[in-house]
């Protein structure tokens, strides 16, 4: 597996997932599965992964998606995970290897502007994986074109920080200790870019994708997957936003902000672990048949 160099368009992106990000969700991976595992499986279903079919998984990280499209797809199907963290594919490899499953190939890529050639999907999908693109119609116009005519896409996306507590309670308790720095402005990557849905259709649109659908799903997400409310503290505090705004903090500032997120969080507490409200939009559309090449 060759490796990708930090250039192109999403230069930064590649850097932060190689560097940053990729120790701790190689730490978290079990607990993001699980708590994400339902809102990946749901969009699957969306994309109605048959067996035999051809799956590009975009953003595939760690390996679980690819894992459970492969069991999808069957020995006759095939599966392409694609990330642009070579650590996180690194330990996908080793899961896959430990499976063994033969219908999976991962590439260290990045899906903007890797030239899928004459291939030609059946299924584009990502959970989660879509909203770091630095230009998302250029990507996007890149995914189609790896689609055969009449192919789908499905992914699942995050509505807006307001309506995902799970995320939002814990950055205001941690706020109240740390800075964090300015909202960044609207479809700035992140884990909140698509979260306007008329904007993101859009983009597909232009794209040249067509019959897009965006379904509301709301759930409430165990967080930290099945663990205690020490470990779901623990979690939040390292990922994300509030991850981010500590490592630019004084060497005391975890102490405070782990106490005050476990006060915030403490209300969540039930016999099955912490549980918050969250917002995605689960996206399908369509690679119209008669799709210029």
């Amino acid at each position: 597996m060759s490796l990708l160099s930090a250039t192109g368009p999403n230069a930064e992106q590649i850097t932060y997932w190689n560097e940053a990000a990729a120790p701790k969700w190689i730490r978290y991976q079990d607990v993001l599965d699980e708590q994400l595992r339902s809102l990946g499986e749901r969009t699957m279903d969306l994309g109605a992964i048959g067996a035999g079919e051809r799956v590009l998984d975009v953003g595939c990280g760690c390996g679980a998606t690819t894992l459970e499209i492969a069991r999808r797809v069957g020995s006759s199907g095939a599966v392409v995970g694609i990330d642009i963290s070579a650590p996180m594919l690194a330990h996908a490899q080793d899961r896959i290897r430990a499976a063994g499953a033969a219908n999976v190939e991962l590439r260290n890529a990045d899906a903007q502007t890797h030239a899928f050639g004459s291939e030609r999907f059946d299924l584009v999908y990502s959970r989660f994986g879509v909203m770091f693109f630095a230009d998302p119609g250029r990507a996007f116009a890149n995914l189609r074109r790896a689609l055969r005519p009449g192919g789908r896409l499905a992914f699942v996306c995050w509505q807006s920080l307001d309506k995902n507590p799970w995320m939002a309670v814990p950055m205001a308790a941690a706020a109240r200790e740390i800075a964090f720095p300015p909202p960044p402005a609207p479809g700035t990557p992140g884990p909140f870019a698509f979260a306007d849905a008329a904007r993101v259709r859009g983009i597909l649109e232009e794209a040249g994708f067509g019959d897009s659908t965006f379904t509301a799903h709301e759930e409430v997400l165990t967080i930290g997957g099945t663990r205690s409310l020490a470990e779901a503290v623990e979690f939040l505090v390292q990922m994300g936003p509030t991850g981010a705004a500590l490592r630019q903090a004084d060497a005391d500032a975890a102490v405070r902000v782990q106490a005050v997120v476990k006060s915030a969080l403490t209300p969540y507490v039930t016999r099955a672990g912490v549980r918050m409200d969250s917002a995605a939009w689960i996206v399908g559309a369509v690679n119209p048949p008669a799709a210029t090449r």
